[in-house]
Order: structure tokens, then C-alpha cells, then sequence
């Protein structure tokens, strides 16, 4: 049975202690950020990452995003950091700008989709970010849907779309929804878009060039 907790303002801490116990068992636990809902698993957990996967019915050759607390968390993720990402982190993070890295070797190689590569962001969503806090570790935060299917924007879009495949759900009230975060890679020795999103990348490039 999948457990309803709090709204953005009542997401108590034994709400998000709760949360983490779950992740750190192996469950999917759905949460607010500042897009969409997301789908939290343990991403160095085979068995949760697994089950995500499964769950919303994804292809396998699809990375997924993950969520870190603060930039001391990519040590554990990425191989190295494009200089322009420094300058993008400094300026967006916590943002719904999501870069993409080299991956370390270490990684799930479901986590990277087979590609060695790793998207990451800060979430500058509360919840979100106590979340990711309280478990200490970076999770994972691909969209709360089944694959190909609107994502939620709101607790209940996530029951009615997943219902008791998800462990527990963090009713943080609405999120904006639209679109998703903006999607970096570093290719050729430039930075490029592969998703548009929330941030225009006009205005990465006014942002890189020191307009």
C-alpha cells in the first residue's frame, strides 16, 4: 500500500525520515521538485534501479537523472567537469538545469542507459532538497509516470498513474509542471542542448559568453 505524507508546508521531518528509510530498503518513493514529480530509488542499488525501470515501463537504453545535494556530491558520480559547467552550476544551481558528465566507471551501467554518461542537478525544490539531504547521497529523479505518459504534477496524478508500485508519496501540493529541466552536454568542446527546458539556453550562452 503506498503511503500519502504531508503538503509542501506540513513535509515534516519524521516525513522525509520515513522517506529516506524506504530508499535506503530498496523502495521508490515519489517526491516534488521543481518541475515534475519525481521517482527517488537508490541509485546505486541494482535491485531499486531495476525496479524503477520496470515500473515505468522504460527502455533500458535510457539514462536516468539524478538529484545531489551540493556539487561535493559529483565527486561520486563524475569522471570530470567541463569548465563551462562550473561556471552554469555557479550561476543555475539549485535550478532545473540538469548537466550532463563522464560518468566514473563505478556507475550502474543502467543509471548511464550503457553510455558512460551521467545528467545531474540540484533541485531548488524544498522537498526536494531535504530529501536528498536526509538521505545523504545523491537519488534518482526521472519523471513520476509510466513511460510515453503525461508526468504527474501533483501527488495524486502519481496514484492515479502508478498507484501501490510506488512505496511512499511526499505531497508537496502542485508543481509548476510545463516543462522539464534544461539538458546539457559538453560535445566538441562546447556546451549543447539536447532537451530544452525551463531555462532558455539563450540564456546559458548569454551566461558563458559574460553577457
Amino acid at each position: 500500500m503506498t503511503e500519502q505524507v504531508g503538503v509542501e508546508h506540513l513535509v515534516t521531518d519524521e516525513a522525509i525520515a520515513h522517506a529516506c528509510a524506504v530508499l535506503r530498503a530498496g523502495g521508490v518513493v515519489a517526491f516534488p521538485t521543481e518541475t515534475y514529480y519525481g521517482l527517488a530509488v537508490d541509485p546505486f542499488n541494482q535491485a531499486a534501479l531495476s525496479r524503477l525501470f520496470a515500473l515505468k515501463g522504460r527502455s533500458p537504453d535510457k539514462p536516468v537523472l539524478l538529484i545531489i545535494d551540493n556539487p561535493s556530491q559529483l565527486s561520486c558520480l563524475v569522471a570530470e567537469i567541463p569548465p563551462p559547467f562550473t561556471i552554469l552550476m555557479e550561476k543555475f544551481w539549485p535550478g532545473p538545469l540538469t548537466l550532463v558528465f563522464p560518468g566514473v566507471d563505478s556507475l550502474p551501467q543502467m543509471l548511464t542507459g550503457y553510455r558512460g554518461n551521467i545528467g545531474v542537478r540540484v533541485s531548488s525544490h524544498p522537498v526536494a532538497r531535504k530529501l536528498v539531504r536526509g538521505f545523504g547521497r545523491p537519488i534518482t529523479a526521472t519523471s513520476a509516470n509510466f513511460s510515453g505518459q503525461p508526468a504527474a504534477v501533483a501527488a495524486g496524478g502519481v496514484l492515479d498513474q502508478l498507484g501501490p508500485e510506488v512505496d511512499a508519496v511526499i505531497d508537496g501540493g502542485e508543481t509548476p509542471g510545463g516543462q522539464g529541466s534544461t539538458l546539457l552536454a559538453y560535445q566538441e568542446g562546447k556546451v549543447c542542448q539536447l532537451r530544452a527546458g525551463v531555462i532558455p539556453f539563450s540564456e546559458i550562452e548569454a551566461v558563458l559568453s559574460g553577457v
